[in-house]
């Protein structure tokens, strides 16, 4: 009994968060710790949940709740010369002023002023730039990276997820198996807000249980539009009519564009056709995923289901989508009807064992 019960706890993902997330923020976390901070911050990449955790971390590490020293900036036409001799201005009976400024375009476009005032920062001036687009051959990005510090804030691996997810549910007294984090991950992709922000959901949802399986999280997290063709366009390879319609009445009541629906097809038969025609050349799924841009836990969706068509029919797939697109645009068809209409097609058009080819891909 008590054998069976250690290799049942095993099961479950351990709420450990040792992963790149902290690997590649060491430097900053080792500042926010110590409370020593350099002349300038940039926090940078698409990562919009590590970017805002960690300005307010560094903001609370800096300034706390002193207002009289912190300044916030945002936006494309901030007053530079304002804030540079803000800068220059002692902070109020305090170690440090802080100006944070968000969004400003200047790592894009040109900035000597603002370069020059944060190379020239005196001791008790931090700047705080939080971006989601730069250039790094940029004056001003050159200035911080010289005086400062750059923190890229990237999207993270799927281990990375696992182990902030496992966390988070820790944290709240919640086990999850391995397989069921994947398919957590798979429903609310990869943009950490929205993870968290699911995961809240789920916690509350269970309440005093202590287990997250797929039946709660089915019953809590919306699949996303994506899932929801791709899940299409499998229904179409089986010839399964009424789930193919069931699905795409649930994205036209999700209030999905029929030009959307129609571009998310044209993009999965797309990446099913390289996946088809990588994995006929050999190509493990690792290779597949990492050439293709495809995170490592869909891959095996991707790979199951180009081996549903034939090349032949994910050419033709494309080109149709392509033509009805134009036909949309043009005018020649009413948008929801043409959709209807291919989705059809290729739904009633055979099973998918009938379509698949076995010519060579050019």
């Amino acid at each position: 009994m008590t054998g069976r019960k250690s290799v049942a706890a095993r099961m479950y993902l351990k709420p450990y968060f040792v992963c790149a997330i902290i690997v590649y923020m060491k430097e900053l976390i080792k500042h926010i710790k110590e409370g020593t901070f350099k002349p300038a911050y940039l926090l940078c990449g698409e990562e919009d949940y590590l970017k805002k955790i960690y300005k307010y971390k560094l903001k609370e590490a800096i300034c706390g709740d002193d207002t009289m020293n912190f300044s916030y900036y945002q936006g494309k036409d901030i007053p530079v010369a304002e804030i540079i001799d803000l800068s220059r201005t002692m902070p109020f009976f305090a170690e440090k002023r802080l100006i944070m400024i968000e969004d400003c375009g200047l790592f894009k476009a040109t900035s000597e002023e603002m370069a020059e005032a944060v190379k020239n920062a005196p001791d008790t001036t931090v700047f705080l730039f939080v971006e989601s687009e730069v250039d790094k051959r940029n004056r001003l990005y050159k200035a911080v990276n010289d005086v400062g510090y750059v923190c890229e804030m990237k999207t993270q691996k799927e281990s990375d997820l696992m182990s902030w997810c496992a966390k988070q549910f820790g944290a709240a007294g919640k086990k999850i198996t391995q397989n069921d984090m994947t398919y957590f991950l798979n429903r609310v992709g990869t943009d950490m807000n929205n993870i968290y922000n699911e995961s809240c959901k789920l916690i509350a949802y269970i309440g005093s249980a202590d287990i997250i399986d797929r039946e709660a999280i089915d019953a809590v997290i919306e699949p996303q539009p994506e899932d929801r063709v791709f899940d299409m366009i499998n229904a179409m390879s089986e010839g399964n009519v009424d789930t193919v319609m069931k699905l795409y009445a649930n994205l036209v009541e999700l209030k999905e564009p029929p030009l959307k629906i129609l571009a998310l097809l044209g993009r999965q038969f797309a990446q099913l056709y390289a996946v088809n025609y990588m994995k006929s050349d050999g190509a493990s799924n690792q290779e597949i995923a990492a050439r293709l841009g495809i995170r490592p836990y869909f891959i095996g969706r991707y790979v199951a289901g180009a081996s549903h068509y034939g090349a032949a029919e994910l050419r033709r797939a494309m080109e149709d989508c392509v033509r009805v697109d134009n036909d949309i645009k043009t005018g020649r068809i009413e948008d929801k009807y043409a959709v209807e209409l291919l989705v059809i097609r290729y739904t009633t058009g055979g099973s998918g064992n009938g379509r698949k080819g076995s010519e060579r891909r050019t």
